[in-house]
């Protein structure tokens, strides 16, 4: 069996397949965006939900491998055809589609968006953007090759609690930025409560695509509901990235927005409670080296991120000792105060000096998919494409290989796409994809 190096190495020669020039309806704003949803309940749900409530949205498709999942949007639009295969939707309904949204489970992003993206199709894919880093590479090279517009969904990059804080950082009102903690209450592994694979094999619905949903993964038996389909494939390596693949993304958002991080960590170095080959650790604690920019004190600071209930001292900040840390969010460290973004919560600021000013104005908010929809329509590309959403997927997924080399630090090259210290690391940047669902190169 190829080893993922070989499967790396072998990736970066092949041929690349050109895309397809893109097509866009909404170019004439007096017409509809043409819009196919990949995954229809749950966030997949949402989000075509919310795109429904643009005017100038019609839906013109919908898939999930799922049909049981498909209820929904049926009421939404009775007329528009249902797939269980993305691929034989995008083949007979292509001439129909503009845009695309991907809302299915992690280790399917890149290969449903890439697909699109090489049919010329604008994108919005739900955040981690990718499940490996070689992936988050690609899609950020077919999304410039494509010259579509695309958008992450981490959704409160949008919202005003998360702009406020940014534009508190930006206006230098803690100073330059010294030190970054992140954290969220949420367990690697524990949807499903289990630690290996389940020793009964369950029989696959009948409504189930059960081939479509493993798509690149290797293949393993269907595991019964709340196994894997349709929401615990979180806690699994081969399908979700953990604690940190699912929130990673939206906490790091408003550092990475409001320090102007361009760049990826040049080490990471992980500790947490245990792993093995098939679950994401319970607990886990990653540090992270990112290079300074013109907001942070030095050419370089610390990041570190906890979940699963391990949180941040908050010794070297400004914060009162008889306050209590929201159970997620960052706590950026600057030369002047400390600002707290909770997750989804009006930021906090706090001052050595009792007569320093907490005071600050909200800023807008915006709504995130319309901003897509607005993008497709001909106007600017939004604030976090899919060059933004592959950084802060990288970051994500650099600490999901630190967690299989617990309390060593790896050297980060990240214009060569490797770790240089470690060699045993670099086949976990990529994965071996099943037959007939390779992710072919850009």
């Amino acid at each position: 069996m190829p080893t993922r190096r070989e499967i790396l190495k072998k990736s970066s020669v092949a041929a690349a397949i050109v895309a397809a020039p893109a097509f866009v309806r909404g170019q004439n704003l007096n017409s509809k965006i043409q819009l196919a949803s990949i995954g229809s309940d749950g966030k997949g749900w949402s989000d075509t939900e919310a795109m429904a409530m643009h005017d100038t949205v019609e839906h013109v498709s919908f898939c999930d491998v799922d049909l049981n999942r498909t209820l929904k949007v049926k009421r939404l639009q009775p007329d528009a055809p249902i797939y269980q295969n993305f691929q034989e939707m995008l083949a007979a309904e292509g001439d129909k589609i503009d845009a695309v949204t991907v809302s299915t489970p992690d280790h399917m992003h890149a290969f449903c968006s890439i697909a699109a993206m090489r049919a010329g199709k604008h994108v919005y894919c739900q955040k981690p953007l990718t499940h490996n880093v070689w992936e988050s590479r690609q899609v950020s090279k077919m999304a410039k090759k494509a010259g579509v517009i695309t958008r992450l969904g981490n959704q409160i990059h949008s919202h005003q609690y998360y702009r406020t804080a940014v534009e508190l950082i930006q206006s230098g009102r803690i100073g330059k930025v010294t030190r970054v903690h992140s954290w969220v209450g949420t367990t690697g592994h524990g949807r499903s409560g289990l630690l290996d694979r389940p020793a009964v094999e369950e029989p696959i619905p009948d409504t189930l695509d059960w081939d479509s949903w493993i798509g690149v993964a290797p293949m393993r038996p269907y595991g019964g509901a709340r196994v894997y389909h349709p929401f615990t494939w979180r806690d699994w390596q081969e399908f979700g990235g953990g604690a940190l693949g699912d929130f990673g993304c939206h906490i790091f958002d408003p550092v990475f927005t409001a320090l102007k991080i361009t760049e990826a960590p040049t080490n990471i170095q992980a500790d947490h409670t245990g792993i093995n080959d098939e679950v994401w650790p319970a607990q886990c604690t990653v540090n992270y080296t990112m290079p300074g920019t013109e907001l942070t004190a030095d050419s370089s600071f610390k990041l570190t991120w906890y979940d699963g209930g391990r949180t941040p001292n908050k010794k070297g900040s400004h914060i009162p000792g008889d306050r209590v840390l929201p159970s997620s969010g960052s706590m950026l460290i600057g030369e002047m105060g400390t600002l707290i973004i909770p997750h989804v919560g009006k930021p906090q600021l706090y001052f050595k000096d009792a007569a320093a000013s907490t005071e600050f104005e909200m800023a807008e908010g915006k709504n995130h998919y319309h901003g897509w929809v607005d993008g497709c329509l001909g106007k600017e590309q939004p604030s976090d494409g899919f060059d933004y959403g592959a950084l802060l997927t990288e970051t994500v997924q650099l600490g999901n290989v630190a967690f299989r080399f617990r309390g060593k630090t790896l050297e980060w090259d990240s214009k060569n796409m490797k770790v240089t210290n470690i060699d045993e690391a670099n086949p976990w940047l990529t994965r071996e994809y099943r037959k007939g669902w390779e992710i072919q190169p850009v």
